[in-house]
């Protein structure tokens, strides 16, 4: 990982770069002293530090936060310099703030207007919830700045998506599907889009997205800058890194497909059968507060939210033949704490982003092994403890390998209790 391609510093004219060495931002001022010049350096660890104007910090104070993760301090500073940015973080780690934050401060500095039908930039996100979430945390860090942010995605009506982003928008945060039925309506333009962001690029992968993503990428101008983030780097997500990033700063903040340092894992041997039965015991626990259940089908997330309701656990289920009012209600209702439990599969994962999940229950083990590093960094998320229980039944076991060896790590089993 290169330090990023600065000017000479002159005499005390300070430069920002990333220093691979002691990963984090640092600024280098040279200083004459007793007629010679001494390179003195300091590391940045404020949101000031890394150079956000007052409007991104008083958002920042109001919202709570008061330091960067690590890979907002590394992400930052390159991103403010127009530099193409590739990342490899879990989620959970600040990402989106990552790439919001210097979006929001080029588009400070340069008040012009998105043409009729354009974006100043624009966010590919897998799934509607984690749209809603990327776009929700636009309109938090720029509120009272008069940036407009605007999301795309299916399940609501296209005329009032349409004509939000009529009159040309700053921020367009999209899913790639519904984004490619506006272009074909010539609702939208991206000729003059300045910034793509392609978040949870493996996800993108796992959706059948990326032949829409090319498609979406070639009605781009060739001079934009581009931020590209995902929790793993497969093979075919790492071609299109190359094809579409221009000379990239790299920043990562955990090794590739390794699960969070915090979550306790163990595995429970259970056949199919008797998995509802015992998901019921593990909930009689109050230690099991608010907890994430996942599951590999979403008539199975039914069946699985109907079980526990006739055992008297306030639970939901969220998945992708729910409706988005539905879908909405129910992660309210977890977020608030009305619905102890919420019963997910793969394809919201990404999309739920809620404080003090203490537990993750893979009732179904995920044929993809990547799955599981998403599904378990819902818990122990911002300094927290969290636990991730994954149910395994005899067909589950070449499964729970390639967990295994994904992860290079062996995971605890335990029998099932009679």
């Amino acid at each position: 990982m290169a330090r990023l391609d600065v000017p000479i510093a002159l005499p005390d004219t300070p430069a920002l770069y990333f220093d691979p060495l002691r990963r984090c931002a640092v600024l280098m001022t040279v200083l004459r002293l007793s007629g010679r010049l001494v390179k003195a350096y300091r590391t940045m660890t404020t949101f000031q530090d890394l150079g956000l104007v007052p409007p991104l910090l008083r958002a920042l104070e109001a919202a709570g936060y008061t330091e960067p993760t690590p890979i907002q301090a590394q992400a930052i500073p390159p991103a403010l310099l127009g530099r193409d940015v590739q990342g490899i973080a879990q989620t959970g780690t600040g990402k989106t703030a990552a790439f919001a934050l210097p979006i929001l401060q080029r588009l400070l500095a340069d008040r012009r207007r998105a043409p009729p039908r354009g974006c100043r930039v624009l966010v590919l996100s897998p799934t509607r919830e984690l749209a809603s979430q990327i776009a929700e945390s636009f309109m938090t860090y720029s509120k009272g700045t008069g940036i407009r942010t605007a999301v795309m995605f299916g399940g609501m009506p296209k005329g009032r998506q349409a004509r939000a982003v009529a009159n040309g928008i700053d921020v367009l945060v999209a899913c790639p599907g519904r984004l490619m039925d506006h272009m074909g309506d010539n609702a939208v333009r991206l000729d003059s889009t300045e910034v793509l962001v392609l978040d949870e690029a493996d996800h993108m992968l796992d959706l059948g997205f990326i032949i829409p993503i090319r498609r979406i990428v070639s009605t781009l101008p060739r001079d934009r800058q581009t931020m590209f983030f995902s929790a793993t780097m497969p093979g075919e997500i790492s071609q299109l890194a190359s094809v579409m990033l221009r000379n990239p700063v790299h920043v990562a903040v955990t090794p590739m497909a390794t699960t969070a340092e915090r979550v306790e894992q163990r595995v429970i041997l259970v056949e199919t059968s008797r998995k509802r039965q015992v998901l019921s015991t593990l909930l009689q626990d109050d230690a099991m507060g608010r907890t994430l259940v996942f599951t590999r089908t979403k008539h199975g997330a039914d069946r699985v939210t109907e079980h526990l309701e006739r055992a008297g656990q306030a639970a939901a289920a969220i998945h992708g033949n729910k409706s988005q009012g539905q879908r909405e209600r129910a992660l309210a209702a977890f977020k608030d704490g009305r619905v102890r439990v919420l019963v997910a599969t793969d394809i919201a994962a990404r999309g739920i982003d809620v404080d003090g999940v203490t537990h993750v229950v893979n009732f179904d083990l995920p044929n993809v092994p990547e799955a599981y590093v998403h599904r378990i960094g819902r818990t122990a998320r911002a300094g927290h403890a969290g636990v991730a229980i994954s149910f395994c039944d005899s067909s589950e076991r070449a499964h729970l390998r390639g967990i295994e060896k994904l992860i290079r790590a062996r995971l605890p089993t335990e029998q099932a209790a009679a």
